[in-house]
């Protein structure tokens, strides 16, 4: 039997002529292909969450809080539940359209974006909201806010080829014939 000493533990060195990027793992096409598959499984699971738990679970995750939006399919008609992590900001809700990064919008950004009075649903009740993008006068201040809650945003911004938009949803007066359950 050898002796094993703490020297032989050495971290191994590269191998001659490899240079360290920065994050090997930023923009990788293994990443992206994660994110692609994993994304729908983890809001699937949060959404049957809410749903099992009458809407008591699932509204904060390490400090970080959700809310379940609920709009319409553009093109199925179908209503749709989607937990997003949002902020609040000056009584409205700040989301993004990160769609974690992927060079593609999320689909419910594109239901919002044709029918932008929705409801929403937060650990304080259901709410008529009206969804708008932030006007390029606000939107730098308004990603500053929601960068220093949620850094990783600021990565998904530097590595995508589209521009994120950001979601202000405003709080608003329900009409007569929306019905409110």
């Amino acid at each position: 039997l050898r002796t094993v000493h703490a020297r032989d533990w050495q971290t191994p060195r590269p191998p001659v002529g490899w240079t360290r990027r920065e994050d090997p793992w930023k923009n990788s096409d293994m990443v992206r292909a994660l994110v692609r598959i994993s994304l729908p499984l983890i809001t699937g699971i949060h959404r049957f969450i809410f749903e099992k738990s009458g809407h008591r679970m699932g509204w904060g995750a390490a400090g970080f809080q959700f809310l379940v939006l609920e709009n319409l399919g553009r093109k199925s008609g179908i209503l749709r539940q989607t937990p997003l992590l949002f902020v609040p900001h000056e009584g409205n809700w700040l989301v993004a359209a990160s769609n974690a990064g992927q060079d593609k919008d999320p689909v419910w950004w594109l239901n919002l974006r044709d029918q932008p009075d929705v409801f929403i649903h937060t650990k304080e009740g259901r709410r008529a909201v009206h969804a708008r993008r932030a006007a390029a006068a606000e939107e730098e201040e308004l990603w500053s806010i929601m960068t220093e809650v949620m850094p990783w945003f600021g990565s998904y911004r530097a590595g995508t080829t589209r521009t994120i938009p950001l979601i202000i949803l405003e709080p608003r007066v329900v009409e007569k014939e929306e019905i409110v359950g």
